[in-house]
């Protein structure tokens, strides 16, 4: 029979070793500050028995953990949130500390579909939230799509007058740069001037490119980028 009663919440225990209060006790295990036997927890509920070893790092803050926005380059097929994986971070960007927090309470911005891939965004940072969300249809997206077919004699302008600004990057792919695109509509533009969508990907949304990420690879966007 699996026995509790000696066990308590790691929350309460940070609060009485150190002393503190039981909200600071939590700030210190949510920044990664607290180890158990060695081991970071980043868990307040985790629960530990009198023999376990509980130490406060050294360098613990009880600043506040700043929201976060994270940069993916979503593969096609893929589900955005199952890409978050610490290993999948890219080595180019490692200036903000890793915490389980920063993948909880995301707000995801700009749904691309399954099939589509290229920049997706989520957030906790109300302020983003709202200028991608709220005001999203100002923001103005680049779109990548491979295309196979022959155009129609005036499709070129016919793009640009439904979908912004289109150009030809080769003769199978084209680039839109609209506000705001929803990659299901631009598979429909092209298939209304004859070509048909076999790939597309998103590059940019607004100021902020993908900037090197590859595929399934991810980054925190950092203090002086602004979409």
């Amino acid at each position: 029979m699996n026995n509790e009663d000696n066990t308590i919440r790691l929350a309460k225990r940070v609060a009485d070793m150190v002393p503190c209060s039981r909200r600071e006790a939590e700030n210190y295990i949510e920044g990664a500050y607290v180890l158990v036997d060695g081991e970071i927890v980043e868990e307040p509920g985790a629960r530990v028995a009198p023999g376990q070893h509980v130490t406060l790092s050294p360098d613990a803050t009880l600043l506040d953990i700043a929201p976060v926005t994270i940069l993916l380059n979503k593969p096609a097929g893929a589900d955005p949130l199952s890409c978050l994986l610490p290993e999948a971070r890219s080595k180019d960007a490692q200036r903000v500390r890793f915490l389980k927090r920063h993948v909880r309470n995301l707000t995801s911005c700009l749904a691309l579909d399954k099939q589509a891939s290229g920049l997706f965004v989520f957030t906790q940072d109300f302020r983003i939230a709202r200028k991608l969300v709220d005001e999203g249809a100002s923001v103005e997206q680049e779109l990548i799509v491979d295309v196979e077919g022959e155009i129609a004699d005036n499709g070129l302008t016919l793009l640009n007058q439904g979908a912004g600004k289109v150009s030809w990057q080769n003769e199978h792919r084209l680039r839109f740069a609209v506000k705001p695109p929803k990659p299901a509509l631009v598979a429909k533009l092209c298939a209304d001037v004859g070509l048909k969508a076999t790939a597309i990907k998103r590059q940019r949304i607004g100021r902020i490119s993908m900037s090197g990420l590859q595929p399934g690879e991810w980054r925190y966007l950092q203090g002086y980028e602004r979409f």
